[in-house]
């Protein structure tokens, strides 16, 4: 008897082989007796290339020898692209293409201008993915020429500054290193008379809290050298402000320790928490915290119960430190019952967790979790629960949108009852029209650097009335202003660099997003040429609209005021309650956290 089951496995189990077999891409269609179909789809490589380039001896002169390393452990690398730019800024331009290993070629310095330049590679594998690998800095010295090092974007305290005076032949130099405020041409001396290896030391303590530029000065004889101009280097000597949040007492359980920090000039960068026993000096780290606000959750039942000092050092980003007075005398206890309630979140929509946390020294039998509208007293209980973690679901859109409060109820093993502290202001938001997403993608040469072909995708619930981004807009390419200005300009802390859009005589309703990095400079705002475009996706079997801007050439500002940032993270959009969907319903003006993978966006 012919066994058709069997003979279909066989013709699957065929297929998978074939599949695996192949290289580069293939698929294979069968049709068993039954007359169902199969599809078998296979890659043989879903992996880009590694790349790196080799460091280049400094200064470079005549023709030298770039080489990249270059490797592919799936179809192998088909080719290695190597390429240079000036490091002050331009375009990318090919030195060679390197079609078999060493990936290496000559290139002749003496087709271009003295001067440092980013060098980088590019390697493509044959099965179509490339990877870019991050640029070497060398200088290319064929001339006499004086070069100042780089002593970094921001400085605090004693600098150490070196020039260098390449191909100086038989003659003398003498170098002096100059000074004058950012964007300005009023240099002044700030050392010279310096011979060869041309160092000095710049106290930047006798300098105001400021932006400068430095330039290096070699003369001997009649003949003078200047070198190419540092722009805004931040002088920082200001330390900042910090401020210990007074936790309360006695502690017990799960509790929020927090400080506040601001700093006028470089930005807060870290904030260290700290602990003691009363009468001890030896302070230990409870939590680090890197953004604002500056502060952590830390279990109490970790540490022995006792009397406490806490206290905080804040660190800006030239590197000055400040700390706190501290509170003391802060009870840890942990010998009763203690619950506390988590805070849920600023914004809350649809069906949303509720969890506290709880401890008794004779057990715990339940925890009870409840809402009441902010201001009032009447408690409703969301939920029971007798087991850790302490949880449950509650159905946002069975109340009135508005602002509650929370709290948990412990019962403890003898019948006792316990109390946390309220949680209050959080807001339920069931407005049908919401921000669903934003992503970035990459289009320029770096990630994690805002670049021309850069763009930003808005994502909304639903389908929206495009006129209300906009007057008149129907979706079709808008040219608009993309505006990023630097966290300490707008409230959001050093970290909190933030971008929005505008377009001259109408308003753009895209609302705001925190970039959650650095971009710019501290305290500079640079704007981009953008196009806007809109679109519609389909999630769950609802359209939704999209709202897509790509980034072009700088309109204003400086190139010199964009930073690259390294450090992954997730932005945060704010979308604007003047855009409305099709029957005129306002969008709610939730926050909205990019989805997905942290990554260095843009």
């Amino acid at each position: 008897m012919f066994d058709r089951r069997a003979a279909s496995l066989l013709v699957v189990a065929l297929a998978v082989v074939l599949g695996l077999a192949a290289p580069g891409f293939s698929s294979a269609t069968f049709t068993s007796a039954s007359s169902s179909q199969v599809t078998i789809t296979a890659a043989s490589d879903w992996t880009p290339p590694s790349v790196a380039m080799a460091s280049i001896a400094t200064p470079a002169k005549d023709t030298v020898t770039l080489t990249a390393n270059a490797t592919d452990g799936e179809s192998g690398v088909k080719d290695v692209v190597i390429e240079a730019q000036p490091a002050a800024g331009g375009s990318w331009v090919t030195v060679c293409t390197a079609t078999a290993a060493p990936w290496s070629c000559s290139w002749n310095t003496k087709l271009v201008a003295d001067g440092p330049y980013d060098v980088r590679a590019r390697a493509t594998d044959r099965a179509g993915y490339a990877t870019t690998s991050e640029p070497v800095r060398v200088t290319v010295a064929n001339t006499t020429m004086v070069v100042l090092g780089d002593p970094g974007d921001l400085v605090r305290a004693t600098v150490p500054l070196s020039a260098t005076v390449y191909n100086p032949g038989a003659l003398t130099w003498s170098v002096r290193i100059e000074y004058a405020p950012a964007g300005t041409t009023q240099w002044k001396t700030l050392c010279s008379g310096l011979s060869a290896p041309y160092s000095c030391s710049w106290a930047t303590t006798t300098y105001a809290n400021a932006d400068y530029d430095l330039r290096a000065v070699a003369t001997s004889g009649g003949s003078t050298l200047i070198s190419t101009v540092l722009p805004d280097i931040s002088v920082d000597n200001l330390a900042p402000v910090v401020t210990m949040t007074d936790p309360g007492t006695p502690l017990q359980g799960v509790r929020t320790f927090a400080a506040t920090a601001t700093d006028a000039h470089s930005g807060v960068a870290q904030v260290v928490l700290q602990y003691a026993l009363t009468g001890s000096s030896t302070w230990k780290v409870l939590c680090t915290a890197t953004v604002d606000p500056w502060s952590c959750r830390f279990d109490t039942t970790t540490i022995p119960d006792g009397s406490y000092g806490f206290r905080a050092v804040a660190t800006d980003n030239a590197g000055n430190t400040t700390t706190s007075a501290v509170v003391t005398s802060r009870q840890v206890d942990n010998t009763v019952s203690s619950v506390s309630m988590e805070d849920p979140g600023a914004f809350l929509t649809g069906t949303v967790s509720l969890t506290a946390s709880a401890t008794s020294t004779s057990g715990v039998s339940s925890v009870r979790i409840q809402y009441a509208p902010s201001g009032s007293s009447s408690w409703t209980d969301v939920c029971t629960d007798t087991s850790s973690p302490f949880t449950c679901s509650w159905d946002t859109t069975k109340v009135a949108d508005g602002t509650y409060s929370f709290r948990a109820v412990l019962v403890d093993g003898a019948g006792g009852t316990t109390t946390s502290a309220t949680i209050t202001g959080a807001k339920v938001d069931n407005t049908p029209l919401r921000g669903a997403d934003v992503q970035s993608t990459n289009g320029g040469a770096y990630a994690g650097r805002l670049e021309n072909g850069d763009s930003l995708t808005f994502t909304w619930t639903d389908q929206i009335n495009l006129a209300s981004v906009t007057s008149g807009w129907n979706g079709a390419a808008q040219a608009v202003t993309v505006r990023v200005r630097d966290g300490n300009l707008v409230g959001t802390g050093n970290r909190g660099d933030t971008l929005d859009v505008q377009r001259s005589g109408s308003t753009v309703n895209l609302g705001s997003v925190n970039l959650k990095e650095e971009f710019v400079k501290t305290n500079k705002t640079v704007t981009f040429n953008a196009t806007m475009t809109a679109g519609t996706v389909t999630v769950g079997g609802v359209q939704r609209t999209t709202v897509t801007l790509r980034l072009g050439t700088v309109a204003s500002g400086q190139t010199a005021s964009l930073r690259t940032t390294t450090v992954a993270g997730a932005m945060v959009w704010s979308p604007s309650g003047a855009v409305t969907d099709a029957t005129g319903r306002t969008c709610s003006t939730a926050p909205v956290t990019e989805t997905g993978t942290l990554d260095r966006d843009l």
